[in-house]
């Protein structure tokens, strides 16, 4: 067995990495490049990047977030995503423990923050990530049991049914579609991954949050009524939050009814 503040620190070190190459996975999957070559270079300059200025988090402080070689600022979205994969990864190791469920919520969590980074830029939810993530999930929820494949096949169904639903009425009303395809599969990811129980609470929370913040850009003219929202990202919120306290949300809510 391994002690727990190692394992801790390992998982941390290990997000940082990962962090890291999912940077590259979000610049360049939407363009329908190579994620694994050539090495990262310096988007204004297109200079090859160092190994020595490409250690994650710290590269980014010692050259105060400027391209050693051009000077060009570097986006503050490099350090963000390595840092969030770190702090995901750790809090994951505290929740889940050294286990197989464990790397089952590393696996969702990167697919989530890659979504996350690409719809916000794109509006687009890449099949080549929601689609093998519906077999992983599937695939996981036998290999950990925490699930079951019956609620995770279940989870597809619901997951995915519920933003089927969603474009059907949206569509009967409002005469366009209120939620893209990709939200569809994502949905079906997720409840993969968490099952249905948990699949709803994901779209319930996303819906909190990211409907007030929708209605907010359209009353202030930030956004106009046919301009696409990217919903993935707080849909991935949902995600994370029911990963990591679903359950307790869940038993905390039904304890309001039947004490």
């Amino acid at each position: 067995m391994i002690p727990a503040p190692v394992a801790f620190v390992v998982s941390a070190f290990f997000g940082l990495c990962v962090g890291s190459f999912l940077n590259v996975v979000i610049a360049r999957l939407p363009a329908s490049k190579s994620i694994v070559h050539p090495g990262s270079a310096c988007p204004h300059c297109g200079i090859l990047i160092a190994w020595y200025d490409n250690l994650p988090l710290l590269s980014y402080l010692l050259l105060a977030a400027r391209c050693r070689t051009c000077k060009q600022p570097i986006s503050w979205r490099y350090p963000l995503v390595e840092f969030s994969t770190a702090g995901l990864f750790l809090l994951a190791s505290v929740r889940f423990g050294w286990s197989v469920q464990l790397f089952s919520a590393f696996v969702l969590l990167s697919m989530l923050i890659v979504i996350t980074g690409i719809d916000f830029d794109y509006q687009l939810i890449p099949d080549v990530l929601s689609l093998p993530g519906i077999a992983l999930g599937l695939l996981f929820s036998l290999a950990t049991g925490q699930i079951g494949w019956i609620d995770s096949a279940l989870g597809v169904v619901v997951g995915g049914g519920v933003f089927v639903a969603i474009i059907a009425g949206s569509v009967f009303v409002l005469g366009q579609p209120g939620m893209g395809v990709g939200d569809v599969k994502l949905g079906a990811m997720l409840g993969a991954f968490l099952g249905w129980k948990l699949v709803l609470l994901s779209v319930l929370l996303s819906v909190l949050v990211g409907g007030p913040l929708a209605a907010a850009l359209l009353a202030t003219g930030r956004k106009g009524r046919r301009d696409p929202v990217p919903f993935g990202p707080f849909l991935a919120l949902g995600g994370v939050v029911s990963l990591f306290w679903g359950d307790a949300v869940i038993n905390w809510y039904l304890g309001q009814f039947l004490n």
